[in-house]
């Protein structure tokens, strides 16, 4: 029994490192958007609880921070609550929160962050969220405000189309105001006006869906207009390091025309 969990052992090992160099041989995406699904039907294949299923999820992405630094992917953002999750159940909810609270209150003391630099900004609605959350959110955009070699983006109450209406709305205010000639909107006007606007870029290459399920469910519908997709068969508990170069090599593999 040992031997073979041995030998299955150092079969992944190899495989880690024979795709590792694979991956590395190309160049890799700077900015990669995760939509992070499956958390609750990962929990029912084991037989747990939802909640075990967004805590085990919540471990996926703290292990990701490493694995993109090692890859030297510069900018991820991460769909971690979406404005329709917020209709869940309340209980479920109210483990949610107490979920990311713990976790943010971990962030705001990671050394990771202070050594990889990395500016952490949170997208989104965020007035939908408990203000205790709400305030460590500040208190780590604060931390980590002067940063900008890394960037994570916790996209949290967070609605695509959402944001393009906060967008229409501005632009809308500052034409009645005359600051804004409604002929000189451009696609750039857009851009300086999203969530994402601090990035250096802020479309992604790549986005990763794990779960099975093929569809954006409204995450970055403006930045990620020409992004690479990648559909992946895991839930995201079980996602490893692996099934990122996996994705990544795939990206690697196409050619991006841009409608062209």
């Amino acid at each position: 029994m040992l031997d073979s969990v041995l030998r299955t052992v150092g079969a992944y090992r190899l495989y880690e490192g024979r795709l590792k160099a694979q991956v590395e041989a190309e160049p890799i995406p700077s900015h990669i958007g995760i939509i992070l699904d499956g958390n609750r039907r990962w929990a029912a294949s084991q037989g747990l609880t939802n909640g075990l299923g967004h805590k085990e999820g919540a471990n996926r992405a703290e292990e990701l921070l490493d694995w993109c630094h090692e890859l030297g992917i510069r900018t991820v953002t991460l769909y971690v609550l979406s404005t329709e999750n917020l209709e869940r159940e309340i209980d479920e909810l109210k483990g949610l929160f107490e979920l990311i609270e713990a976790r943010l209150n971990g962030l705001l003391s990671d050394e990771r962050i202070v050594r990889y630099k990395v500016k952490v900004r949170a997208i989104g609605h965020l007035d939908l969220l408990p203000q205790s959350i709400r305030d460590l959110l500040s208190a780590i955009e604060a931390k980590t405000a002067q940063f900008d070699t890394h960037f994570l983006n916790i996209a949290v109450a967070y609605g695509g189309r959402a944001e393009i209406t906060d967008v229409m709305r501005a632009v809308a205010r500052e034409v009645k105001a005359g600051a804004l000639d409604p002929e000189e909107i451009t696609e750039e006007t857009i851009g300086r006006r999203l969530y994402t606007s601090f990035l250096p870029n802020q479309e992604p290459e790549l986005i990763i869906r794990t779960s099975g399920e093929e569809r954006m469910s409204g995450f970055l519908l403006w930045q990620g207009a020409y992004s690479e997709l990648v559909f992946m068969d895991v839930f995201w508990p079980a996602f490893r390091k692996i099934d990122l170069m996996r994705a990544i090599r795939t990206y690697q593999r196409r050619t991006r025309r841009y409608g062209k």
